[in-house]
């Protein structure tokens, strides 16, 4: 049994990093190439794992060489992959993250295999044996089955819908979410006009609202709590919301009541906030920093 699970996309990343993005009918200078595993489910996976935590992911890939890739790096960082699907004749999602100077990213990608994992291929008995569930971008109806399992399960449920978040329906998943992460476009478009008061099928739930460089915000039922981010020299902004809802989860998952009105949702924010930082202090999706890392961050003797 693993502590938590995530569910969602599994990535090849091709990282391109430019003088410049380009803009229509133009062109950049390619500075250097790196590949290497991504997407949120994975990212989230391999950060928490990094954290001492024993992780497992729901999610799909090819049965090509990038597909291999992928699995073996998880494995190696740690996650257990024995529910990753592995799709015949698919090519594993391929991204291709451009990068500038400054870290702001464009990015490029196929469908690939990814939302191959059907409600049918959902195993109860391992979302149920875990003490979290993650989701990220996925099939809303494969979402909704898993939230469902988890929350009957009394397993507590964190959603962090993503990019398309306007194009689905996600409304069941989010019925089940104990926690939901939104940056703040996204939040725009679930939340009230002003941004203070979630919208009705909110009502009750933790709501995380990432600011990018500005720090983020918690509205809990209890009440609201803000953080102004740290100044970090941004090299690559990419994975950094996933690095921070890996933080953030990590100091939850950490106490006795994830989600309870215990819960120390102001440290989870200051944390969260550090391992966003530090994720955009590196090249690539996905960073792994150590417990020991982000506190030593905080103290300041980074």
């Amino acid at each position: 049994m693993v502590e938590v699970v995530t569910a969602g996309h599994v990535n090849w990343d091709v990282t391109l990093r430019v003088d410049a993005l380009p803009v229509p009918d133009g062109e950049a200078r390619i500075d250097s190439q790196r590949r290497s595993g991504g997407g949120s489910a994975a990212n989230v996976a391999v950060a928490l794992s990094g954290m001492e935590f024993e992780t497992g992911l729901v999610g799909s890939v090819g049965d090509d060489d990038t597909g291999l890739l992928a699995r073996r790096e998880l494995r190696d960082a740690g996650v257990d992959c024995t529910h990753l699907l592995e799709v015949e004749d698919a090519e594993t999602t391929t991204k291709y993250l451009i990068v500038d100077e400054g870290g702001e990213v464009m990015v490029l990608g196929n469908e690939g295999a990814n939302e191959a994992v059907a409600p049918a291929d959902v195993t109860p008995e391992y979302v149920e044996g875990a003490r979290h569930l993650h989701l990220t971008s996925q099939r809303p109806d494969t979402a909704a089955e898993l939230a469902r399992v988890a929350t009957e399960a009394g397993v507590t449920v964190s959603f962090d819908p993503g990019r398309r978040l306007a194009d689905r329906d996600f409304a069941a998943a989010l019925a089940h979410s104990d926690v939901v992460f939104l940056n703040d476009r996204e939040a725009r478009t679930i939340l009230d006009d002003d941004l203070e008061a979630p919208a009705s099928e909110l009502h009750g739930r933790v709501v995380v609202i990432k600011h990018g460089e500005d720090g983020a915000r918690v509205d809990t039922p209890d009440g609201s709590y803000s953080h102004p981010g740290f100044d970090a020299e941004a090299v690559d902004t990419t994975g950094a919301g996933d690095a921070f809802a890996a933080g953030f989860l990590a100091v939850l998952v950490r106490g006795d009541n994830p989600v309870g009105p215990d819960a120390d949702y102001e440290r989870a924010l200051e944390f969260a906030n550090a391992c966003g930082a530090l994720a955009a202090m590196e090249d690539g999706a996905r960073t792994a920093p150590t417990w020991e890392d982000v506190q030593a961050f905080l103290d300041g003797q980074f």
